[in-house]
């Protein structure tokens, strides 16, 4: 068993310079899955980092327990954690070659020249890099450059792989292309995996969970679908893409879903696992794609802003005196909308998700 458990983790950093001691980590509780790939997810300063080198032992938790596979880690060090790292830098020694960058890590592990050598030849030809073994890390793009760093942290066969920000150096069409490789081989090899990132998409696209956080709190920990389709928090909603929270006010419960106001116009929305009372005030969650340009349709925007992206017009309105983004694909049929103009949109209430009017509103569990 590989599985990660993180138990009331608390991470407070000493005063410096007089300045007071940072508390960047609170109350953390978390498991990472054998297998599964999770991924830490937050602005800067919230948290993500100081988690990631706790596991990996080069920060030590104030209180708390982490163990990999049942074993207690908290206070080993980073050599008795079999734990693989890569590197937002990637790491490589530009004096060796590929070959030798692969096996370094591995020639520590005292293995015998033949065992050796089959485990470097597997990791070259997994990561598609055996014709370039005998080159140095100078000479290879910068996908190849990561590719190597994933090599040498797989070939020591770890139980836990620890990714830091690994895709950030790389341009937006590299970065894309190799974040589903590096989740191709993750899930080939079955290796339990913590990612920290700061990019949703990435996230979202390699995930098995997401667990969100800010200020050295969990916002939500949840599977990508559910953080971003049902967020626990105005925080979490934000931060996952872009999203118009709206202020509305519960008319009527059902069954299944609750008659609110948005706006001036009613709306039948789906009901949540949040208790809900008449004449409660809800700030209701509107993913731009949610909405849609109908010339019948029950609200009424103004536009403020246009911003052309080929694919989609992004329109930035207003409705009701609530800022709202709003997309829309299919305007080579009806044409750019200009600043100013008056817009009727439609909603498709199904993936509509209300959050409860107050500011203190802890994460809520997904139904």
């Amino acid at each position: 068993m590989s599985n990660v458990v993180f138990q009331n983790i608390v991470k407070q950093f000493p005063a410096a310079g007089g300045a007071p001691g940072g508390l960047a980590v609170q109350d953390l509780d978390l498991t990472i899955e054998e297998g599964s790939l999770v991924t830490l997810l937050g602005p800067s300063g919230c948290g993500k980092t100081t988690t990631l080198r706790m596991l990996a032992g080069f920060e030590t938790p104030t209180s708390g327990r982490i163990t990999i596979g049942g074993r207690d880690v908290t206070h080993l060090p980073v050599n008795a954690r079999n734990v693989g790292m890569v590197f937002q830098s990637y790491a490589l020694f530009p004096h060796m070659t590929v070959r030798q960058n692969v096996e370094y890590g591995a020639k520590l592990q005292n293995l015998s020249k033949a065992e050796l050598n089959s485990r470097v030849d597997e990791m070259l030809e997994t990561m598609a890099l055996t014709p370039y073994a005998d080159r140095a890390p100078s000479r290879l793009s910068g996908g190849q450059q990561q590719r190597v760093a994933l090599a040498r942290a797989v070939v020591t066969r770890p139980k836990v792989l620890l990714f830091d920000e690994p895709l950030s150096n790389l341009d937006a069409q590299l970065r894309e292309r190799m974040r589903d490789e590096l989740r191709a081989i993750q899930l080939r090899l079955g290796i339990t995996s913590l990612y920290v990132t700061h990019d949703q998409s990435e996230a979202m696209a390699i995930s098995d969970r997401v667990v969100v956080m800010r200020n050295g709190v969990v916002e939500q920990a949840d599977t990508p679908m559910n953080v971003y389709a049902r967020p626990g928090t105005a925080f979490v909603a934000e931060f996952m893409g872009k999203a118009n929270i709206l202020e509305g006010e519960v008319q009527e419960i059902g069954e299944a879903t609750v008659r609110t106001r948005i706006a001036g116009a009613s709306f039948e929305l789906p009901r949540g696992p949040h208790p809900l009372r008449p004449g409660q005030r809800v700030r209701c969650v509107l993913r731009p794609e949610y909405l849609r340009i109908d010339p019948q349709g029950p609200l009424t925007a103004t536009v403020k802003r246009v911003v052309f992206q080929g694919g989609h017009v992004e329109y930035l309105t207003e409705i009701g005196g609530q800022e709202c983004t709003v997309t829309d694909a299919q305007y080579f049929h009806g044409g750019i909308a200009e600043q100013g103009r008056p817009l009727r949109l439609a909603l498709d209430t199904r993936p509509v998700w209300m959050l409860a009017d107050d500011q203190n509103t802890n994460a809520l569990k997904a139904a």
